[in-house]
């Protein structure tokens, strides 16, 4: 038989399944607490607003042309929808501007492709979102460090760098209620990553895909935003603006966008003609009628949920998580970031949680590019009610509190 490691890639051997993915499996079993898909809850979808978009689409004039090819681009009228969207946040471009993708993972994808020869340098956080890692793995780069508080200097990078044989290309950052920790970066953490940019002469990929799901505190404006009140214009920027509605609307549509420099957007567009040609035209169409219609309103609506589930999460971990460890506390977004001692190991603790307690979460090593980080765990409030949410973290309080006692 055909040996296929022979001939497969050398990035193939980078590869690797997605821990979170193989997690969602346990969402079938219903003996099973899952707090491990960071997935919107279906329940909150705009189903009704779907179903009436899809109807209107396939009973009207537009009909031929939602399924029929398209522009790479993508659907005009959607892009100036997000143009006006954009506009609100400081983020001021024209439509030639705007790209859409299946999903910001395509975009991350193509950003991966666009920047990364074998060897070059991502700068990450530690730690990321492990989808960013899967997607500019395949592009064969090094990691180094990104600590927007500025605790490392450029040179560090620099020398890093060239000793790994690759420069760095772009700093990737999750900047609001960021997957997998639920922190976001604060304003000058955001002017550091600007500055540490322009000292390496480097892309900035702002991955955006929280940003509507503020629940409290203060907004901070966008990297690209600054960036762009900076230097007068969009088309002087390096950064690049990842959004998504999977997290808003629907995932499962597949469209997401991406905002830049339109010789970035041009050089996007040439890639997504080779792999696919274009976003689903019909999909496209769907979410432009169901966010003009109803976009704030969805977003005030999830928003509502899930900031009581996070409220239930944080009261429930205080109640029951024991002495030694910690937890983040995000202002939105859907995720809480647990540190366990120093010496645990999350993965153990998943294989036990689910036999014992019938529990599930995210082990914390999978977001690490060094695949350091074993005493960390991430958990999803997204799709638990607060019943579930308080029984969920009383399980977790008692496995951790007995496994620390069998370590003492």
């Amino acid at each position: 038989m055909l040996d296929w490691e022979k001939i497969f890639a050398t990035r193939s051997a980078r590869m690797r399944a997605s821990e979170i993915r193989e997690l969602l499996k346990l969402l079938e079993q219903p003996d099973i607490i899952s707090f491990a898909g960071g997935i919107p809850d279906p329940a909150l979808f705009p189903a009704e607003d779907f179903k009436a978009a899809y109807a209107d689409i396939m009973s009207g004039p537009q009909v031929g042309a939602a399924l029929q090819y398209s522009v790479s681009e993508g659907f005009l009228p959607l892009r100036e929808w997000l143009r006006g969207e954009m506009a609100k946040i400081g983020i001021e471009c024209g439509t030639e501007n705007i790209f859409i993708v299946s999903g910001s993972q395509q975009g991350l994808d193509y950003l991966g492709k666009l920047f990364l020869s074998p060897g070059d340098t991502a700068l990450v956080n530690w730690p990321t979102y492990l989808g960013a890692l899967q997607a500019f793995n395949a592009y064969e780069p090094n990691y180094d460090q990104l600590t927007p508080n500025g605790n490392r200097t450029p040179a560090s990078y620099l020398e890093t760098a060239a000793a790994k044989g690759g420069r760095p290309k772009f700093a990737y950052l999750s900047v609001d209620f960021a997957n997998p920790t639920g922190e976001t970066v604060d304003f000058e953490g955001r002017k550091k990553v600007l500055e540490l940019a322009e000292e390496l002469d480097i892309a900035v990929i702002e991955d955006a895909a929280y940003q509507s799901l503020r629940f409290d505190g203060t907004p901070v404006p966008p990297i690209l935003s600054l960036e762009i009140a900076q230097k007068g214009g969009i088309d002087e920027t390096r950064t690049i603006y990842c959004g998504s509605f999977s997290k808003t609307l629907a995932p499962g549509l597949r469209v997401g966008w991406v905002v830049a420099n339109s010789a970035v957007i041009r050089k996007l567009v040439l890639m997504k003609q080779a792999a696919d040609l274009h976003s689903s035209t019909i999909n496209q169409m769907a979410i432009a009628h169901v966010a003009a219609r109803g976009f704030d309103a969805q977003v005030a609506k999830i928003k509502a949920a899930y900031s009581a589930r996070r409220d239930a999460m944080l009261a429930a971990l205080s109640r029951y998580m024991p002495e030694g460890t910690s937890w983040t506390k995000p202002e939105g977004g859907m995720f809480i970031w647990i540190t366990l001692p120093e010496g645990a190991d999350g993965a153990d603790l998943l294989a036990k949680a689910i036999v014992q307690e019938k529990i599930a979460f995210v082990p914390g090593k999978a977001f690490y590019a060094d695949g350091s980080g074993a005493n960390h765990i991430r958990l999803s409030f997204s799709c638990a009610n607060e019943a579930t949410i308080e029984e969920g973290i009383k399980r977790l309080g008692r496995l951790v509190s007995s496994e620390m006692k069998a370590a003492a």
